[in-house]
């Protein structure tokens, strides 16, 4: 009910430039942010109408979401996700299924656009599980006093801190990177301009090779006696070697070196003294818009046998074009499939597994292995079909550095 007593009458569409203010003080409200005249001016510059959607009560905004064509790397290949950010509602019209409905819309939208998976970054983990979206991602955060650090060594190549950013060369290195991680974003230079150099701000140094090849760069700032580095990116260990000596190389600056590394990171074993402060934080969801889509651009692992088949029930209370039973097909060269059916053969059934969208989505992002969902009693089901699904899988890290 509206604060003035009565149902709501609600609309949902995209927040033009009329709206713009509002979307705006929404957002600084929710978000409690106190943005400065140049800040308001800087997301004015960004606002894209596209990407913003509101609930509506004839011309006035009750709720908001934004939704951002991204491309992010699964199994290293290029995949369109939606990212979902900026959810927010005023107070007096919480509780009333506007989320809900913006959620939902956003499910249709994304599909209707291509984008096969989405990803966010939660306020609450339960809230958006009940949609469909799962925890696929924690990542390492790192305290390390500086008198801790890696050893500095002396190591073949140069480090470099650049007066300008040069996106076409750390683009090169990053996407490199990006591909070894699934959920990593494909980064296109308008997100670097917007998203990193302007909400990463601080130095930029690059590792060269000996013949003079840029293979590692780091982000960071150095504040208050505290070093943060915002992004640490390395394409061997040489270049992860060298790029740690030139943090250490700030002793005198800082006190604290803190960063975030992927969940597999093993930092803690190259320290003489591992009593340092790490701890494991949950980070991302995501949600599988579009299963058949979604099992077309999705590599699975390679194999000898001709055809893999198996039978997924899958449940999917927001998205009705996933619920039901689909017959997954995977050919020699990892390339998978899924059609529909509508009446399974009795030998379908017997050879049948079955899950929610939940489940499905953390499994094929390699964030939990089938056998271990099995036995938390969210995979169910034949125990040879999860056998078979053990082996289609590809092993995987998940990692995200960014933020929306």
């Amino acid at each position: 009910m509206n604060p003035k007593g009565g149902w709501l009458v609600v609309n949902i569409r995209n927040i033009t430039e009329a709206h713009y203010e509002d979307s705006l003080d929404l957002s600084a409200f929710a978000f409690q942010m106190d943005w400065s005249g140049e800040e308001r001016a800087m997301r004015r510059s960004q606002f894209r109408s596209e990407e913003k959607w509101g609930a509506f009560e004839d011309d006035k905004l009750l709720a908001q979401l934004t939704l951002l064509p991204l491309t992010i790397y699964i199994s290293g290949r290029p995949i369109p996700m939606g990212g979902l950010a900026g959810v927010s509602t005023w107070p007096e019209y919480r509780r009333q299924g506007l989320v809900s409905k913006l959620l939902q819309h956003s499910l249709e939208v994304m599909r209707r656009d291509g984008q096969i998976i989405s990803l966010l970054h939660p306020f609450e983990f339960g809230f958006y599980r009940r949609f469909g979206w799962e925890m696929f991602l924690e990542h390492r955060r790192y305290s390390i006093p500086s008198g801790l650090l890696p050893q500095r060594v002396q190591v073949p190549g140069t480090v470099e801190r650049l007066a300008q950013p040069d996106t076409q060369m750390l683009s090169t290195i990053y996407e490199q990177y990006a591909r070894r991680y699934n959920g990593m974003l494909s980064r296109h230079p308008q997100w670097w301009e917007e998203r990193i150099y302007q909400r990463k701000k601080g130095q930029i140094a690059v590792y060269r090779s000996e013949m003079g090849d840029p293979q590692g760069y780091i982000i960071y700032d150095v504040k208050d006696s505290k070093m943060t580095v915002h992004e640490l990116v390395c394409l061997n260990e040489t270049a992860r070697r060298s790029l740690w000596t030139f943090i250490a190389n700030h002793d005198s600056m800082a006190k604290e070196v803190t960063t975030i590394a992927p969940l597999e990171d093993d930092l803690i074993s190259t320290l003489d003294n591992p009593r340092v402060k790490h701890e494991i934080i949950p980070y991302f969801m995501a949600r599988i818009v579009d299963i058949e889509a979604f099992a077309a651009k999705y590599r699975f692992t390679p194999s000898t046998e001709a055809v893999h088949e198996l039978c997924i029930q899958v449940e999917d209370l927001h998205a009705p074009w996933n619920n039901g039973i689909f017959k997954l097909s995977v050919d020699k060269q990892g390339n998978g499939a899924v059609d529909r059916i509508i009446e399974p053969t009795v030998e379908q059934q017997a050879d049948m597994v079955s899950c929610d969208i939940q489940t499905l989505t953390c499994m094929l992002m390699g964030y939990r292995r089938p056998e271990r969902l099995m036995q938390l009693h969210k995979l169910r089901g034949n125990e040879a079909a999860i056998r078979r699904l053990e082996t289609l899988i590809p092993q995987a890290q998940t990692f995200l550095y960014d933020f929306f």
